[in-house]
């Protein structure tokens, strides 16, 4: 493969790139080179390069990726590549999206930490291997790249739905010991836009980064609401 042929997504249609093929090459090293050989108003978001940021996720051939750590080698289809900007979110210019919505629905699905004690000053103390802190755990690492959100097809035909990552750190919150607002945290993903929402199509599993598990966060904030509600504190 000595050339790719590399279909850029430019607000109203594709445009066509030749750009050369080169060992270990990133398709964030393909649009670098765009961007400075060939058309230097080409827009897109990256910062970090090397998968910590999540800032460079771009949809390349139908699937929403981190752009710097997905090798031409391992999707290039016949040495072509499309790429795109991520989906079910508002295109500022070519590969650059606005992300204020999706970060939005992180504050309306409750994610800031309630703290038990405020103003305490000695650490809390956690159990690391209780069940609790285990769930909470798994959920973590997630860096809000918006590649689950894009993936969402749930959130392609309901734009209200509150969305895999904020749903998800709902869960970790709902499972962390020193959060002392679980019931709170459950009543605000309970209504039509939050976890009862979700199909359960995995879509955010299969393609996060980070192998995060949000469609088993979502499940979990849906047995908990279901329970909260049997006891009658929902």
């Amino acid at each position: 493969m000595a050339d790719l042929t590399v279909d850029v997504w430019r607000g109203e249609g594709f445009e066509t790139f030749r750009v050369p093929f080169l060992e270990s090459q990133t398709v964030l090293d393909v649009v670098t080179w765009i961007q400075r050989h060939l058309d230097p108003t080409l827009s897109y978001r990256f910062a970090c390069r090397v998968g910590m940021c999540g800032s460079c996720a771009m949809t390349v051939n139908g699937v929403p990726r981190w752009t710097c750590r997905t090798h031409v080698s391992k999707v290039a289809k016949d040495g072509r590549l499309e790429i795109r900007p991520l989906r079910n979110m508002p295109v500022i210019k070519d590969l650059a999206v606005d992300m204020a919505g999706f970060f939005d629905k992180w504050q309306e699905a409750g994610g800031r930490f309630i703290p038990t004690q405020p103003g305490a000053l000695e650490f809390a103390a956690v159990d690391p291997e209780s069940p609790e802190r285990r769930q909470a755990s798994a959920g973590i690492e997630c860096i809000g790249c918006g590649v689950c959100y894009a993936a969402c097809d749930v959130v392609a035909a309901n734009l209200d739905y509150l969305g895999p990552a904020a749903l998800n750190r709902a869960w970790t919150l709902v499972n962390d010991a020193r959060d002392g607002d679980r019931i709170g945290h459950l009543a605000v993903v309970a209504d039509d836009a939050g976890c009862h929402a979700c199909h359960s199509q995995g879509s955010c599993a299969r393609h996060c980064p980070n192998h995060l598990n949000p469609t088993g966060a979502i499940a979990g904030l849906k047995r908990d609401v279901f329970r909260a509600v049997l006891k009658g504190e929902l």
